[in-house]
């Protein structure tokens, strides 16, 4: 079964369409599901896949050329891009806009700075063993 088979998506009502099969996209590049070169699926496959309109996979193509992920060869298809800072950069808005929210939510929570940074620290032990970094040491 390939990726495009297997990638089923609930839609958040609240976020365009367009934008979270982008962001797809852009985790399954950064994961590594998706590799320098790969052709993807044509619009009308991908919308067929994943039930939605075609104008709504159009607009998403035009998303990730715009933002470099992919780029099109007349002819032959889509392709993801084989620019080698293009997954750095990606990963670090996604972590951006992750770090984003959490810390937003947190703080509408009434949480400070501190209990933020305790609360994290604390997930992360617990999620990832001894792995975690203070809190503390990134405040030098």
């Amino acid at each position: 079964m390939s990726l495009w088979e297997k990638w089923k998506m609930a839609f958040d009502d609240r976020i365009p369409i367009y934008r979270q099969i982008v962001l797809q996209f852009n985790r399954a590049y950064v994961r590594g599901d998706l590799r320098p070169g790969d052709r993807i699926p044509s619009i009308r496959e991908i919308s067929a896949n994943l039930q939605v309109n075609t104008n709504t996979m159009q607009r998403v193509y035009q998303e990730m050329e715009r933002s470099g992920l992919v780029s099109s060869k007349r002819g032959t298809g889509y392709f993801i891009t084989e620019e080698k800072n293009m997954i750095t950069d990606i990963r670090r808005n996604l972590a951006s806009s992750s770090l984003e929210r959490f810390a937003e939510e947190m703080r509408a929570l009434g949480c400070d700075h501190r209990e933020i940074m305790d609360e994290l620290e604390k997930y992360l032990a617990s999620t990832a063993g001894n792995n975690a970094v203070s809190a503390t040491e990134g405040e030098n």
